[in-house]
């Protein structure tokens, strides 16, 4: 599942409660629904049986989205969180899947913030108390026949 974070292009029902809004209403880049720039990138790819789910509000990618009804209805138990940013959508989407009752598995080579280093002290620090912390070679490494 891709979880994509998009704006009405009328701006109505975004979130305005925090400086982070405020940044992406300046942004030169604008993630208006309908555009490229809510699309996912090549370099990721898009499947045609792949489900996208959109955030239009918020800072989830799971909480106020269609994302935990399309899982459950799938019978899917664990969650393997990728992307970014680790600074606000990796915690979050890995809280609420925890809270959520779902097992969840953080590749540390596919998740990047800023600084930088910001990834590996979340790792650390938080994420690996509550989810299985690997890497992408081994997630592979499983799911090859």
């Amino acid at each position: 599942m891709h979880a994509i974070a998009a704006r009405r292009p009328d701006g109505r029902g975004a979130s305005h409660n925090a400086r982070l809004f405020a940044a992406v209403e300046r942004a030169p880049v604008q993630q208006l629904l309908g555009t490229s720039a809510v699309e996912v990138v090549d370099e990721i790819g898009r499947a045609p049986s792949d489900l996208v789910s959109t955030r239009l509000a918020g800072l989830s990618p799971i909480a106020g989205t269609d994302a935990d009804a399309l899982l459950r209805n799938l019978g899917t138990r664990t969650l393997v969180i990728v992307g970014v940013s680790a600074n606000i959508a990796i915690p979050n989407a890995v809280f609420d899947a925890v809270n959520l009752g779902y097992q969840v598995v953080v590749p540390r080579d596919a998740i990047c913030g800023v600084p930088t280093d910001y990834a590996d002290v979340l790792i650390a620090n938080t994420l690996s108390l509550i989810a299985t912390i690997t890497t992408t070679a081994d997630i592979l490494g499983i799911w090859q026949p």
